[in-house]
């Protein structure tokens, strides 16, 4: 007994639609792509009340006509998941664990950013520091007459004196001046993070307050410095004479690789104290403290970032003073008049001047930032810059400071939170 499609137990196709030729429906089942009277077609979901099935208009209107692409439904395949959403950077940084790419780029950005209370600022601190310490060193040369090799009568004690003094003298202006400036450029870098530039006079007003402190911290460290190499200078002295040269040498090698490696590891531990002091407001052994607490976690990716940064300005700063250096020492060897010494001097410094204001800004703002870092993955430090970039905004810059907007912003008060 043979079924006919529509027969007993079968679904016949829609009024109006004779199944294709050549096929009946199966025995109890509907046509091919037909559901069962009161079902939706397969892969499709029941219509709602009020709403016509899928693929037909509201009554009154037929199904789609001859020639039309059938209607789809559905959804597309599903997106592939991206990468996380990008950090949020209102300046030179974007505000998450920084990279050592992140750190020399937000360097150069913000010395490109502000380039007036940057290589302006260097540029003056050390064109006077400078001039000072070529005025203090030529000076007394000239004075004693012997600033020019004379193979007359020998230097006298007075002259070797008048000549220690003044280079110390030197020394400690320029020793001064680097330690202002970096104050100084620390601020900048504080206001570069969130976009905003600041004005030297602005800069000025933010870190004489703390001018105490900074200097007070450098003469510490540089004392300490000292102490350690003239102790071990008086202990090899001592070592020769009592047992010779050679036992100078074979224990004086070892004692000096230990002395150098410990200096290089309290550098290391205490290299966040003066952005500690500026930006967090700090006093000496409260930074002294907040450094061993920054840096010790991570010490050895501190170390290699900074060791990274000087080699990077001891490269910059050689290649721009080289050739100054070469002329200068040219210069001399043409002849030993006043006029080519002086000249030749002159040309010397005007290379170191030129690699300092190229060097010192980059060096200010790599340390500063490697500081931010290590607070933002010690302490999500990077959640609060966020709030603070998100309500405060990116800070105009202010090219006629007033003495009410002179002193602070809001955002330098981010500083201060040490945890969220």
């Amino acid at each position: 007994m043979s079924y006919q499609a529509g027969g007993p137990g079968s679904a016949g196709p829609p009024p109006g639609y004779p199944p294709p030729p050549g096929y009946g429906a199966a025995p109890g089942y509907p046509p091919p792509g037909y559901a069962a009277p009161g079902f939706p077609p397969p892969g499709y979901a029941a219509a709602g009340p009020g709403y016509p099935p899928p693929g037909y208009g509201a009554p009154g209107y037929g199904p789609p006509g001859p020639g039309w692409p059938a209607p789809s439904y559905g959804y597309g395949p599903p997106g592939g998941v991206g990468g996380p959403p990008a950090a949020l950077k209102p300046g030179v940084i974007p505000l998450r664990p920084l990279t050592l790419s992140d750190i020399f780029n937000g360097a150069v950005a913000y010395i490109r950013g502000n380039a007036k209370a940057t290589l302006g600022l260097t540029t003056i601190v050390v064109v006077i520091s400078e001039l000072l310490n070529l005025l203090f060193t030529v000076g007394p040369l000239a004075a004693t007459g012997t600033l020019v090799p004379n193979p007359g009568p020998p230097i006298s004690g007075g002259a070797i004196s008048t000549t220690i003094a003044s280079t110390a003298v030197g020394f400690l202006t320029t020793w001064l001046a680097a330690t202002v400036l970096n104050g100084m450029l620390t601020v900048v870098v504080g206001r570069a993070v969130f976009g905003g530039t600041i004005s030297i006079d602005q800069a000025w007003q933010r870190v004489k307050g703390r001018l105490g402190a900074l200097i007070g911290y450098a003469f510490l460290e540089t004392l300490g410095l000292t102490l350690v190499v003239v102790l071990y200078v008086v202990l090899l002295v001592w070592i020769n004479f009592a047992a010779g040269a050679a036992a100078a040498v074979v224990i004086g090698a070892p004692i000096g690789l230990g002395v150098l490696a410990g200096l290089i590891y309290l550098s290391t531990i205490l290299s966040f104290a003066p952005p500690v002091i500026v930006l967090e407001r700090r006093g000496i052994l409260t930074a002294i403290e907040r450094s061993y607490a920054l840096v010790k976690p991570d010490f050895w990716q501190v170390l290699g970032i900074r060791a990274l940064i000087i080699v990077v300005i001891t490269l910059v700063a050689g290649a721009v003073s080289v050739p100054f250096s070469v002329v200068g020492q040219l210069m001399l060897l043409a002849g030993n008049s006043l006029a080519l010494v002086l000249a030749a001097m002159v040309v010397v410094t005007i290379g170191s001047v030129v690699g300092q204001i190229i060097t010192a800004p980059f060096a200010a703002g790599a340390l500063v930032l490697l500081y931010t870092d290590r607070r933002i993955r010690g302490e999500a430090f990077d959640l609060a810059l966020q709030t603070g970039a998100r309500t405060g905004g990116p800070i105009p810059p202010a090219e006629t400071p007033s003495p009410a907007t002179t002193t602070a912003d809001p955002t330098d008060d981010l500083w201060l939170t040490q945890r969220i």
